[in-house]
């Protein structure tokens, strides 16, 4: 099990600085932070991402930002997470949705939360600090400190 922890925090460590060289000062990973096999951030555009101290990612969890995503210290996600600054606009019948751009709206987790597997966060939600939510939830309003959101 050791073996297999030093193995994902090398890897963390190696493409941490493949996402800087990428992104540049659009991009901020905390000491500490690691993640498991699949991890995935997407920075277009206007787009900034930055994660705390001490944050762990499970298996392929992603991170998909066009404004700004902000995690704090110390949280946590299990496996196929998923995390949104922005959705897609589709109110003309007309024009494919493709076509038609996004909605914005900064995405902010805080510190020392525990995101459950299959989570999915999308765009404007403010989730406070020590907030657990629970297996397969679709956050899509603000949760506020402490909250326990359970589906």
């Amino acid at each position: 099990m050791k073996f297999i922890k030093l193995w994902c925090h090398i890897k963390a460590f190696i493409k941490k600085y493949g996402y800087k060289i990428i992104y540049g000062n659009k991009i901020y990973i905390g000491k500490h932070t690691t993640w498991r096999y699949g991890f995935h951030i997407a920075i277009e555009g206007e787009g900034k991402v930055e994660i705390g101290n001490n944050c762990f990612f499970n298996n392929n969890c992603s991170v998909n930002s066009l404004k700004h995503i902000s995690i704090g210290d110390g949280t946590i996600f299990g496996s196929n997470c998923h995390i949104y600054d922005h959705n897609h606009k589709f109110r003309n019948d007309n024009e494919s949705i493709k076509s038609q751009g996004y909605s914005l709206g900064e995405t902010t987790i805080g510190k020392h939360c525990w995101i459950g597997t299959n989570v999915v966060i999308l765009k404007g939600v403010h989730i406070g600090d020590n907030v657990t939510i629970g297996a397969g939830a679709v956050v899509r309003e603000d949760v506020p400190d402490g909250q326990i959101i359970k589906d």
